[in-house]
C-alpha cells in the first residue's frame, strides 16, 4: 500500500513527511524534490513568507546510495522562520508570556477569521487560543505534500506519466491559452499559458493587494500517459475520480473540483458529451475528444486526466474583516498575520502533487511490485497486452 503522512505546525521546528510503499530500486534524491518545492513557493501574489523560507526536504530514511530500499521514506523540511517563534510554539510550557523583540508573543490569539478553520477548529477542539488551530490549518502543510507528491511522481514518470498545471482564472480574468507549452507556463509570474491574460491577472493581484485584500482563481492540472485500468467501478471508495476529487478537495482553499468539462457538460445533450473512439495505429482505444477528462466509471481510460480546481480567496485580508472575540463573542476585527495575496499559481503546484499521490497509488495497486524493475515489466506485460485487443 503507498500512503504518506505529515505532521508538523506553520511556525513550529519543521514538517515532517513519512512516505511508504515506494518499491526498492527507484532513483531519488533531494535536489529532484527540492526543484518541486521551489516551484511552490514561486508565483505572484505570494508574501513575505516565501522571502523567509528555503524549503529543501532532507531525506532521512528509506533511501541509500540514491535509491529507495523498499523501507518507509522519512523526509524533514526545517521551517526556517521558526527561530522568531521559538517561544510562542514552545513544545515546553512557557511560564510567563514572553516579552522579546527577538520573538512572537505567546499572547493567545481569539479574534478568529471568517473563511478560516479558527472558530470551528477551536470549538471543536475546545481551544481557548485559535493559534492551536492555525498553525496546523495553515497552507504550509501543503509543502510537506509536495515533497511527498514529489516522490510519487519520481515513481510514476518510470512508467511514462507526466504532470503539469497551468493556471486558468485570477481574480475573474480567464485565458483562453492557444497551446500549453509548459516552458512558458513556468516562467510565467503567475504560471499562465495565456500572455494577455497573465499580464492582467498580475495588475488584478497588484490592486487586490493595495486595498488589502485576496484574489482566487482556477487551475488546471493534467496527467498524460495514465494507462487505461487505475481505479475500480466495483466500490465506491475505489473510483479513481472520487480518489481524485478528494485528494484536491483536502488542499486548503480549494472549494471545488471538476474532471475534464464536468460542470459545462450539464447544460449539453449527451450525444454531445461522450467522447468517440477514434483507432489510431498501436493505440486501438484512442479518443476523438476528452470531455471525459481521463476517467470513466471510476477507471482510467487512457486519455490524459483532467482536474480543475476552484481557489477562493484566502481568508487573511491586509484589510481585516469585522468579525468576533472567541471567548467574549463581542466584535473585533479578524486575526491578521504575514500572508499572501493570490495563491493560485502555487495551488496548482500543490494540485499536481495531490494527482501524483492519487495516481502512485493507484498505480502501485494495479501493478505492484516490490523492486521497481518488477514494477515496470508489469506495466509493460499490461500496456502491450492491451494494445494488442486492438489488433
Amino acid at each position: 500500500m503507498f500512503r504518506f503522512l505529515t505532521a508538523g505546525e506553520s511556525h513550529g521546528q519543521a514538517l515532517t513527511i513519512v512516505v511508504e510503499g515506494v518499491p526498492a530500486g527507484l532513483s531519488l534524491s533531494e535536489e529532484y524534490i527540492a526543484g518541486h518545492l521551489a516551484r511552490r513557493q514561486q508565483g505572484f501574489g505570494r508574501g513575505g513568507r516565501m522571502q523567509i523560507e528555503r524549503d529543501r526536504a532532507r531525506i532521512l530514511s528509506g533511501v541509500r546510495h540514491g535509491l529507495t530500499l523498499g523501507s518507509p521514506i522519512g523526509l524533514l523540511i526545517e521551517n526556517r522562520d521558526w527561530a522568531n517563534w521559538q517561544q510562542a510554539m514552545s513544545t515546553s510550557p512557557v511560564a510567563e508570556p514572553f516579552d522579546s523583540a527577538q520573538d512572537r508573543p505567546v499572547e493567545p490569539v481569539t479574534r478568529v477569521r471568517p473563511g478560516h478553520a479558527d472558530l470551528s477548529g477551536a470549538i471543536k477542539y475546545g481551544h481557548t487560543d485559535v493559534r492551536n488551530v492555525l498553525e496546523r490549518a495553515s497552507a504550509r502543510e501543503t509543502a510537506a505534500r509536495v515533497a511527498a507528491g514529489a516522490i510519487a511522481r519520481r515513481l510514476i514518470e518510470e512508467c511514462g506519466i507526466a504532470i503539469h498545471s497551468h493556471v486558468l482564472a485570477i481574480g475573474g480574468v480567464w485565458a483562453s491559452p492557444e497551446d500549453l507549452d509548459w516552458e512558458a507556463i513556468e516562467k510565467s509570474p503567475v504560471r499562465c499559458a495565456d500572455p494577455r491574460a497573465s499580464q492582467e491577472m498580475v495588475q488584478a493581484i497588484e490592486a487586490a493587494r493595495d486595498a488589502g485584500d485576496t484574489l482566487g482563481g482556477v487551475f488546471e492540472a493534467i496527467a498524460a500517459g495514465v494507462p487505461i485500468g487505475l481505479g475500480s467501478h466495483v466500490h465506491w471508495d475505489r473510483r479513481l475520480d472520487g480518489r481524485i476529487a478528494q485528494a484536491f478537495m483536502s488542499i486548503p482553499a480549494i472549494k471545488g473540483v471538476e474532471i475534464g468539462d464536468g460542470f459545462r457538460q450539464t447544460g449539453m445533450r449527451g450525444s454531445h458529451v461522450h467522447d468517440l473512439f477514434d483507432p489510431q495505429p498501436g493505440h486501438p482505444w484512442a479518443r476523438a475528444t476528452n470531455r471525459a477528462g481521463g476517467v470513466e466509471g471510476g477507471i482510467s481510460n487512457g486519455e490524459p486526466i483532467v482536474v480543475r480546481a476552484a481557489v477562493k480567496p484566502i481568508p487573511t485580508l491586509g484589510n481585516p474583516l469585522p468579525s468576533v472575540d472567541l471567548l467574549t463573542g463581542q466584535p473585533v476585527q479578524a486575526h491578521h498575520e504575514r500572508s499572501d495575496v493570490c495563491v493560485v499559481p502555487a495551488a496548482g503546484v500543490v494540485g499536481e502533487a495531490a494527482l501524483a499521490l492519487v495516481l502512485a497509488e493507484a498505480f502501485l495497486e494495479k501493478f505492484g511490485g516490490d523492486n521497481i524493475e518488477e514494477t515496470r515489466r508489469n506495466h509493460k506485460a499490461y500496456t502491450d497486452s492491451v494494445a494488442s485487443r486492438g489488433i
